[in-house]
């Protein structure tokens, strides 16, 4: 090439924009398909998720039944909540081949989804919620021990400034004959002034009037409310503790709605589950096609009720296809059919493609012991949070369905925060039994973990006839 057409062409192209190409990195090779993730999409949306862009690319392209055409590629952008350990997909695009888009799916019905350890879903999380390196989390480590050794001094001086005042209260108001007293507990000389590296976990006596835990009214209802008492001037310097959700106390299903912003629909929401079932449509229901296999298990206690992950069992209703995600249990059932609760209740939690959600109801009442039941008891594990996977052992959930496979079926919500709606309920008519002695191994467990009864507003509920 011509020197001066070199140094045109040269110019051309550095004058001209740039798109950057998406970096994406392998983080997953399985026979038969392959995940990546593109570490420049990474980004921090207005409510301080994080929001990244991955992909499946499969080795053999199969059928997409919207449109009869073969697609290799599927790229989802998901919305990760880092802290609670959930995503939620935003939009999904099928590719034929590398840069051959097929079609493209807004998911308008976003469902926040559990990651579960070991998983897929935790391999990306991994990847899109690590820290960033180098200066960036050099200085904000810096910054975290500035707050920290700020709120110190603070302290520090607060209660300083307290203990002067309450020496010269005492001197002033104690007659002589009690200077040889034992001092009241109230009176004690507060604990030394915590380091920087203890100051965040590091409270003041319950009992001490330096620097009371509780304000003024909390002391009068504890029966020590005494003349002086002020304002905790430390309340600045401590996090305010969060409330988890529970089945009972301030973190009850009656307060679900006010606990985190994301939970708002556990208050406001129109189609809430559970529900009581009664004056539905008897019709020509289409049978549910279960597709359960024996497959590997592990049983996790997730602090709200025993839970049992499989693979590779599925069912279909409606020309739809529903992955089996998960089974797990309430006590009592949450479900009434006419009135009437039951003793227990599975629900076994299937997710489709694009993302929508199908519960099975398995209502439980005292009776014969339940073989696959029992296999899970066996493999409880013995800590909250642990997870029990047997080797060898496997489990065919097929067990626990009943042999009239009749239902009702209405559309609600999740059961646990957040309650997200649009989820199809598939409530098996026929109940299965369950011993005693399981009953009780449960409920030493879990006394009552389930949601009261939400209204219905008018919502169509079939039933097989």
């Amino acid at each position: 090439m011509h020197p001066t057409l070199r140094i045109i062409t040269a110019a051309l192209i550095t004058l001209a924009p740039s798109v950057a190409p998406a970096a994406w990195q392998v983080i997953s090779s399985e026979p038969g398909k392959r995940i990546e993730i593109d570490r420049g999409s990474i980004t921090r949306d207005e409510r301080g998720r994080t929001v990244a862009l991955g992909r499946i690319i499969l080795d053999k392209p199969i059928i997409d039944p919207k449109t009869s055409s073969a697609y290799r590629i599927v790229q989802a952008l998901s919305s990760y909540d880092c802290a609670a350990r959930s995503y939620s997909t935003l939009k999904r695009s099928y590719f034929k081949e590398e840069g051959q888009l097929l079609r493209e799916d807004e998911v308008k019905v976003q469902i926040d989804m559990p990651v579960r350890s070991g998983m897929l879903d935790d391999k990306l999380l991994r990847e899109v919620c690590r820290p960033k390196a180098g200066g960036e989390a050099a200085t904000a480590a810096r910054r975290t021990a500035d707050k920290v050794n700020e709120a110190t001094g603070e302290l520090r001086k607060a209660n300083e400034a307290l203990l002067q005042n309450d020496v010269r209260r005492a001197n002033l108001q104690t007659p002589p004959a009690a200077a040889e007293k034992p001092e009241p507990e109230t009176r004690r000389a507060p604990p030394a002034a915590p380091t920087a590296a203890a100051a965040p976990a590091t409270r003041p006596a319950r009992s001490t009037q330096l620097a009371r835990a509780e304000p003024p009214a909390a002391a009068q209802r504890a029966g020590r409310a005494q003349p002086g008492d002020r304002a905790d001037p430390t309340a600045a310097a401590r996090p305010a503790r969060q409330q988890h959700w529970s089945y009972e106390g301030d973190g009850g299903p009656e307060h679900w709605g006010s606990l985190k912003p994301e939970y708002a629909l556990c208050a406001s929401g129109m189609r809430q589950s559970p529900i009581d079932i009664r004056d539905g449509f008897r019709v020509d229901l289409e049978p549910i096609q279960f597709r359960y296999r024996p497959s590997e298990f592990r049983v996790i206690d997730n602090g709200h009720t025993i839970q049992v992950e499989v693979g590779g069992s599925s069912i279909s209703l409606l020309g739809k296809s529903y992955e089996l995600v998960e089974l797990h249990f309430h006590r009592p059932s949450e479900e009434r059919v006419n009135g009437k609760s039951f003793e227990m209740g599975a629900h076994l939690v299937h997710r489709s493609e694009d993302g929508r959600l199908a519960v099975v109801a398995v209502l439980l009442e005292k009776g014969m012991e339940h073989p696959l039941i029992q296999t899970v008891w066996n493999n409880l594990p013995l800590e909250k949070g642990e997870y029990v996977m047997p080797p060898g052992l496997s489990i065919d959930l097929a067990q626990l369905l009943p042999a009239d496979r009749s239902y009702y079926t209405y559309m609600g919500s999740l059961t646990t925060p957040p309650c997200s709606e649009g989820v199809l309920w598939l409530v098996l008519r026929q109940p299965q039994q369950i011993s005693a002695e399981q009953l009780a191994i449960f409920a030493r467990l879990y006394r009552h973990n389930a949601r009261p009864i939400q209204p219905g507003f008018g919502r169509m509920i079939k039933e097989s006839r």
